[in-house]
């Protein structure tokens, strides 16, 4: 008897800023029934969904590790300086480590529905939207004819927020690129570089084969490492002293540092794909797993550069501490490198979304000719849409700002407690119901900052217009 195979990938579903994709392979046997409505919980079963991957490069710890590293540090670190100053120094560093612990919390939430659901479906592994949508397929009756609905959701989100982090590394590099040419004296708008980089943008997002922009990641994650590290070095000089700068910024400000924080910490759609793909997965949880140790290593990174970065420029840091950096020949080469990083991860960060949409139209395609010219097309008004957004709002503080506050906050903040509240329900929501409330509150906290971190981001936007 032939075994079924079914493709996992670490990509599509994902939102990874600067993280690897990999793909493998999951053997599962044709005769385990897969039913929808199926209502054995884990206690009633005997299926071990880890036991059923069979994969073909199954990842170690340390492997994990650091593609989780690679999944939450990238743009978004490089913006925390900026996010201090809308939050002042004292509430930024509390606010940061809140919201590491409430977005690691929120992705050990969807690990345990997964596996809860895997269960149940007897399944050996679910991508996000697969869990949201069976969540609901197997939650209370009135909200089942819903589940296709809620997945369809979840996956505009994700591009929508893949589709963000692709606009703001347009308008990074760009940026970038006019501080250095300053340097030699060329001076150019950051629009006329955004129409240099277009086509060169639009020639990475057409490469199809992983395995050719795996080894470029590689590249652009050293030149990422060997840029913070030279950032940090200049950083840490002649700081001033704490009342330099404000404790605390303005409640007007606080949503756009919402949006930022959030925006750098939006690494949840990494985390299924990195578990699914463990040797040891029972390795990923637990106060000290891969998960916990990853994390606090980037909440770490975060309030440092956040910290000093802010101390140490002020009011008058950028969207991006790259730009702040002194006119000598080093940071200017940290410009140069970071920009040519960020510009060598588009191309994998476009394979997100584009393995999201890509399927969608392809069944609406009948021809050969029109499925062979279809990708192309499709291609093309994906990376233009966001060379467009680049140009159309040139604030590198404001968009990424915008993409936190609006689509991250949803997928970090708000779907995985409504998915944990529909799975347990209502018999497994703890003593007098306090993973119900612990999870109304982390939405209703999710909900505040959607909702006025967009309306300040849009307003800041509309205001540098």
């Amino acid at each position: 008897m032939s075994d079924e195979k079914q493709p996992l990938l670490t990509g599509p579903n994902t939102p990874i800023d600067n993280a690897e994709v990999q793909t493998v392979e999951l053997v599962a046997s044709p005769s385990i029934h897969v039913s929808p409505f199926k209502h054995e919980t884990s206690k009633k079963t005997d299926y071990n969904p880890t036991s059923e991957r069979y994969l073909e490069h199954p990842t170690s710890n340390f492997d994990t590790l650091i593609h989780l590293l690679k999944g939450n540090i990238g743009t978004g670190i490089l913006a925390m300086p900026d996010a201090f100053k809308n939050a002042g120094l004292f509430i930024g560093v509390v606010g940061t480590l809140f919201m590491g612990v409430i977005c690691t919390h929120c992705m050990h939430i969807l690990v345990a529905c997964s596996r809860e659901l895997c269960i149940r479906n007897q399944r050996p592994a679910m991508s996000f939207a697969e869990v949201v949508e069976d969540a609901f397929a197997m939650g209370p009756v009135s909200l089942r004819p819903y589940a296709k609905k809620i997945r369809n959701v979840v996956n505009i989100f994700l591009v929508m927020t893949q589709l963000g982090f692709c606009c703001v590394y347009f308008l990074f590099v760009a940026t970038n690129l006019e501080d250095t040419m300053r340097f030699f004296r060329i001076k150019l708008s950051v629009h006329s570089y955004l129409a240099m980089l277009y086509v060169p943008m639009l020639a990475l997002g057409m490469v199809k084969n992983l395995k050719y922009l795996t080894p470029v990641s590689l590249i652009a994650s050293i030149m990422t490492a060997w840029g913070l590290v030279i950032t940090f070095y200049y950083i840490l000089q002649d700081l001033p002293h704490t009342s330099s700068v404000k404790a605390f910024a303005s409640w007007h400000q606080l949503p756009l540092y919402f949006g930022t924080a959030i925006y750098a910490f939006e690494g949840i759609g990494v985390v299924l794909p990195l578990e699914n793909n463990m040797k040891t997965p029972e390795d990923f949880g637990g106060w000290t797993g891969v998960l916990n140790t990853g994390m606090v290593i980037v909440a770490a990174l975060y309030t440092a550069i956040g910290f000093f970065g802010y101390l140490k420029y002020g009011e008058a840091v950028s969207g991006s501490i790259t730009l702040n950096l002194p006119n000598d020949l080093l940071a200017q080469s940290v410009r140069a490198v970071m920009a040519a990083a960020i510009f060598l991860s588009y191309g994998l960060q476009f394979y997100v979304p584009m393995n999201i949409v890509w399927p969608y139209i392809k069944t609406k395609l009948n021809s050969e000719k029109a499925l062979e010219y279809g990708e192309i097309v499709t291609r093309f008004v994906l990376i233009t849409i966001t060379f467009v957004a680049a140009v159309l709002i040139p604030n590198l503080s404001s968009i990424i700002s915008l993409v936190g506050a609006f689509s991250s906050s949803a997928l970090a903040l708000i779907f995985p407690p409504i998915i944990e509240i529909i799975t347990f329900w209502p018999e497994r929501l703890g003593t007098k119901g306090w993973i119900l409330w612990k999870d109304l509150a982390i939405i209703i906290f999710g909900i505040t900052g959607f909702v006025f971190g967009t309306y300040a981001s849009l307003e800041n936007i509309l205001k540098h217009s």
